[in-house]
């Protein structure tokens, strides 16, 4: 599995950002893998099609791409907090390394401070 950023999907999602196009080969090329995602990342990834009217293309395209929500345990914010006190990550950015550390599972991102804490975690880094 590869747990994937708001960075990339946003990117693959706005066919006018920067990183369109690396996002939508970075997908293309991982296509036989499954692709999961942490629940505030999918909240992230949507607020820009939820204020410009998008929202329910945006969802059918996740959709089909068969991102996948991963779970997180009632442990989740106890590792949370540690993840955000030993990276100085953003919170949203611990969702993705704990929804990677869960599902064992690599991540995928352009953010290289995301990226480099990821790889300090053991967890393979696709960006």
């Amino acid at each position: 599995m590869i747990v994937l950023d708001a960075s990339v999907l946003i990117a693959h999602l706005e066919a006018s950002d920067l990183h369109h196009d690396r996002a939508t080969d970075l997908l293309v090329d991982a296509a036989d893998e499954p692709f999961g995602i942490s629940p505030l990342t999918l909240a992230e990834v949507l607020v820009g099609p939820a204020r410009s009217g998008k929202l329910d293309a945006a969802q059918k395209a996740i959709r089909e791409l068969g991102v996948a929500a991963v779970a997180l345990s009632e442990q989740a914010p106890a590792r949370l907090a540690a993840m955000r006190a030993s990276t100085r990550l953003r919170l949203p950015d611990c969702c993705v390394l704990l929804a990677a550390e869960t599902a064992q599972a690599q991540v995928a991102t352009f953010d290289d401070r995301l990226a480099a804490a990821a790889a300090d975690l053991g967890l393979l880094v696709r960006s």
